[in-house]
């Protein structure tokens, strides 16, 4: 094959970019089947039998598809490319928070004003990706919007601090674990993410809350 057949180096596509597209094309194609599973689970429950409920299994079906469409909208942004063009609104903010605490352990409470790029989203939820690890047994984060940037802090009754794992956010780069796991991914990518954006983020655990700021 010629060379003119082959795209320049400078047109390929990066790694990262890469990622992020697959990404969001894994998010895109899965939405759709668990939408029409949670369609059919409604209708389920509606041709029940008047003054019935709806069996148990078919409830815990229902709840189940609602928070996994829920955590792939949010993975959709936190792991997709975002383009420093798009904007959300407040609200749109408020039910992605909402989404990401839906069936798990932590409570979101937010704390801005005004729409917020797509990028500073990604940011955000990738953030709150890595509290959740540090706080595996719930607690309360509140995300703050302060001149320049973001602050997240979080309270619980006691974390799971890790610092080769954090080492990612802020830290010598010998003290990161290399070895992260997929449940751990999230604090390469946040690393990844955060030095595209030219962000140099801060962060802290402890026995009872963790902070990061960006």
């Amino acid at each position: 094959m010629s060379d003119a057949a082959t795209p320049a180096e400078d047109e390929q596509p990066q790694a990262g970019g890469l990622a992020a597209l697959v990404a969001a094309r894994l998010c895109h194609d899965l939405i759709s089947p668990l939408g029409a599973i949670g369609n059919g689970v409604e209708l389920m429950q509606l041709t029940a039998a008047p003054g019935t409920e709806p069996p148990p299994e078919l409830t815990l079906i229902g709840e189940s598809v609602s928070a996994a469409r829920a955590r792939i909208s949010c993975f959709r942004i936190a792991f997709g490319p975002a383009s420093g063009e798009q904007r959300l609104s407040k609200s749109e903010l408020e039910s992605l928070l909402r989404d990401m605490a839906a069936g798990g352990r932590l409570r979101i409470d937010l704390d801005s004003q005004g729409d917020q790029t797509r990028a500073e989203v990604k940011l955000l939820l990738l953030a709150l990706n890595c509290l959740e690890t540090a706080l595996p047994w719930g607690g309360r984060v509140l995300v703050c919007r302060a001149v320049p940037g973001w602050r997240l802090v979080a309270e619980a009754t006691r974390t799971k601090p890790d610092p080769a794992l954090w080492a990612w956010i802020g830290g010598e780069p010998c003290l990161r674990r290399q070895n992260t796991t997929p449940a751990e991914v999230h604090f390469p990518v946040f690393a990844a993410e955060a030095a595209a954006q030219g962000r140099q983020p801060r962060w802290e655990v402890d026995e009872t809350g963790a902070e990061i700021a960006f």
